[in-house]
């Protein structure tokens, strides 16, 4: 039985996902844990000589390389689970299983000190697969419970829960680390923070769980070698996408602007913290700055993309994103001749929380738009995360390098390039779309 297009108690359980997971993006990936992870790590083997796996890194560097490997791995596995996923008709299951993985590992991480640099390693990968392989699953419900004149506020819909629960729980953190900073203790406040996020994100996931029906089962036989399968459902997947113009170069254009996004997004914090050299209070405040700010921009651009059409908005959203860059390194550059950067920072982070959520929930709902229809949409999704995740690997890796061989403000201005491919292949796509419709 095929799931009801547009059930308001569906659609509710499915947005409530976005509440629970995302408070994993913004407390930990965001905000407390690349803070904490850079503070700790310097207490105790400083900033350039943190040991792992036999040699010394950068501890900035390091993070980008955790984040790069966990990205890759899930680039790995995700086309044989949602293959499996799709032919059992079972994604609710994967969902579940990546959720308990994610908030599990983050509950771990409530007893990295630092030296136990292994220990707080392994918690934050598992954290990141648990999160990031969760979303293929979530993601791929999208086209099953929402019509497509409807996807693009039902995606919105499902980013603005996620920004207000992510927000709540970022205020109660804030006020621990506050409150345990008050009485000379900087490592209990985040650590609590981090048991509150594994326990928010598995108990509202409930919600999910209880009221998402059973996903569709796609036709077809499972292949008995699960191994190749996946890969052999990529390449399908792969075959039909290239057969469709204007979708295979808008994955060109989203995977180009994806290392982007992604990358500014993952390292935001970092750069506030050990370029400008922002105290962990006001890059706090600043975070939750662009959150609330992110929830008017998604809505905002949800209504543009109704107005223009979603490739006209997406263009101008990735122009803003090369111009946020631009500043960046003008901030960082002004921070190094000694000037106070702290408003610029506020603005830049205002313009990164307008963009922010917008690209990201207006490029799930244009994919999901251009996609044929088909049952397969774990697989289809799959290939749309595939393609995130490697662009984050790529992202990360670039940035992590450039930030060892020549700085962290010269690895701000390299994104400008991947911006500016992805601005070109929209181009390309946005003329594909119009030839397309150009009756005959």
């Amino acid at each position: 039985m095929e799931l009801k297009l547009n059930n308001n108690k569906t659609v509710r359980a499915w947005c409530m996902y976005d509440w629970a997971n995302s408070v994993y993006n913004l407390v930990i990936t965001t905000t407390f844990f690349p803070i904490y992870f850079l503070g700790v790590t310097s207490a105790s083997f400083g900033e350039n000589n943190v040991p792992f796996l036999g040699r010394s890194f950068k501890n900035s560097s390091l993070y980008d390389y955790t984040l790069a490997f966990a990205y890759l791995m899930m680039a790995l596995l995700l086309p044989i689970l949602s293959s499996i996923a799709d032919s059992q008709g079972n994604k609710k299951k994967f969902l579940q299983f990546f959720c308990y993985l994610g908030g599990s590992a983050c509950i771990g991480l409530f007893w990295f000190h630092g030296s136990n640099i292994t220990w707080g390693i392994m918690c934050f990968t598992f954290a990141v697969i648990g999160y990031s392989g969760s979303l293929v699953f979530y993601n791929s419900y999208l086209p099953e419970i929402a019509s497509p004149e409807d996807q693009d506020k039902v995606s919105a819909r499902g980013f603005m829960m996620g920004y207000i629960g992510s927000v709540l729980l970022q205020t109660i953190g804030f006020g621990l680390v506050l409150y345990f900073m008050s009485k000379g203790d900087k490592t209990s406040g985040p650590l609590i923070t981090f048991l509150l996020v594994g326990i928010w994100w598995m108990g509202f996931a409930q919600i999910t769980f209880a009221n998402l029906p059973k996903s569709q089962r796609a036709s077809g036989k499972l292949d008995t070698n699960f191994l190749t399968a996946g890969f052999k459902e990529l390449a399908k997947v792969w075959s039909q996408v290239r057969k469709l113009s204007v979708l295979n170069w808008y994955i060109v254009a989203y995977f180009f602007y994806s290392i982007g996004v992604m990358t500014v997004m993952l390292v935001a914090t970092m750069f506030g913290s050990k370029l400008l050299g922002l105290p962990t209070t006001k890059l706090i405040i600043t975070v939750v700055l662009i959150q609330l700010v992110a929830i008017v921009g998604a809505f905002s651009i949800s209504k543009l993309s109704g107005v223009f059409g979603n490739l006209k908005v997406l263009m101008g959203i990735v122009v803003l994103w090369i111009f946020i860059c631009l500043a960046a390194y003008g901030i960082a550059t002004l921070r190094e001749s000694g000037e106070n950067v702290e408003l610029y920072f506020y603005g830049l982070a205002t313009a990164v929380g307008l963009v922010m959520g917008g690209i990201q929930s207006l490029s799930r709902s244009t994919y999901s738009k251009l996609m044929p229809k088909t049952k397969d949409t774990a697989s289809f999704f799959s290939f749309y995360d595939v393609t995130e995740k490697i662009a984050i690997v790529i992202g990360m890796f670039t940035f992590g390098y450039i930030d060892e061989m020549l700085g962290m403000k010269n690895s701000v201005l390299a994104l400008i390039v991947f911006f500016v491919l992805g601005f070109l292949a929209l181009v390309i796509t946005r003329r594909k779309q119009l030839k397309m419709d150009k009756p005959k």
